[in-house]
């Protein structure tokens, strides 16, 4: 079994207050990208499951979600099923503890693909019956706050800590193209968070951005084309309650951004709680130009990123668009660049 991980995107994150359980009450809307982790899962000639890591470093093997998804699964499956050791093989493209979820992405990836691989899921699963998908929306919100996302395949709005998904329509015409920085400091969810908490970084107006977050939700509800998103840019850059938290965390982050502004002439948005910064164009071939700027204002040293290496730079673009057949638009893949 072979899963394609798709990296998230929060177009809005407003962030409602703190929960009894210690999470944070969220309004944030979703939608996935073409920048992808590569999961493949077969059964294992141990008696264990294993996991092998190709690309940036994760970190110990037992302490990936892959494993921990495995174990969730099985798990929840008990023995209605025979739930064999699993091996996995996961080829890394998303940067690491960047707001990006590739970790949670993973996790999804790796859920689907257990399921698959004991049979309680049929290949190209299109319709799941109720239990089946109850069974997989439990286990994903056991494992981590962003996992529910990715069952929902495609733009959506997420509430609660992360385990209300509503999937949204996908946006209509060519795919936008998205610019990400992730500056080489990675950027610790919890720490961001506390900093929100402590009010290093809360919003002027906190009605702001959850009122922009409703409304996209709702646009898209009723058919939202990609132009009309690529013109919202600028209310949408601004639509991220973590912003000035992520900020006073990673040093330099402002910095990188209002270089980012000068340079592009462009708004730019900060993912989840960071520290990758994005900047959305009308296609993926305009994201591929603006990366170049990028990498060329970082030599010249117009951009000053923060860490001890340049940046990862990557062009891609928002996935699972539905392409405007009047105008014969086609979806553009992203490609992938890197410093």
């Amino acid at each position: 079994m072979v899963r394609l991980a798709p990296a998230k995107l929060n177009l809005t994150l407003a962030v409602l207050g703190r929960r009894l359980d210690g999470y944070h009450e969220i309004h944030s809307v979703m939608v996935p990208l073409a920048l992808a982790d590569r999961l493949s899962v077969a059964p294992a000639t141990t008696s264990h499951d294993t996991l092998r890591v190709e690309g940036p470093d994760t970190g110990p093997a037992e302490d990936n979600l892959v494993l921990r998804a495995f174990a969730a699964t099985r798990a929840a499956v008990g023995r209605a099923v025979e739930t064999f050791p699993l091996a996995a093989r996961l080829e890394k493209h998303i940067p690491i503890a960047a707001g990006l979820a590739g970790g949670s992405s993973d996790a999804a990836a790796a859920i689907d693909g257990a399921l698959e691989a004991w049979g309680v899921l049929d290949p190209g699963h299109a319709v799941l019956d109720h239990g089946t998908a109850a069974l997989r929306l439990t286990v994903a919100a056991r494992v981590g706050s962003d996992v529910p996302f990715f069952l929902a395949g495609g733009p959506a709005l997420v509430e609660g800590r992360g385990e209300r998904v509503t999937p949204l329509p996908p946006i209509r015409g060519a795919a936008p193209g998205i610019l990400l920085v992730t500056p080489a400091v990675p950027a610790s969810t919890p720490t961001v968070f506390a900093a929100f908490d402590a009010g290093g970084g809360a919003p002027a107006d906190p009605r702001s951005t959850r009122l922009t977050s409703e409304h996209l939700a709702l646009e898209l509800r009723a058919g939202l084309s990609a132009s009309s998103l690529v013109a919202r840019a600028g209310v949408l850059a601004s639509a991220n309650d973590l912003a000035a938290a992520a900020g006073t965390v990673v040093e330099g982050l402002l910095t990188l951004r209002r270089g980012l502004i000068r340079r592009l002439g462009r708004p730019v948005g900060l993912s989840g709680s960071g520290p990758t910064l994005w900047v959305l164009y009308p296609s993926a071939s305009a994201a591929e130009a603006a990366a170049a700027e990028v990498r060329d204002g970082v030599v010249d040293g117009s951009i000053v990123p923060p860490g001890d290496a340049p940046p990862t730079i990557i062009a891609t673009s928002i996935a699972g668009t539905l392409p405007d057949e009047s105008t014969n638009a086609r979806t553009t893949h992203g490609t992938e660049g890197r410093t």
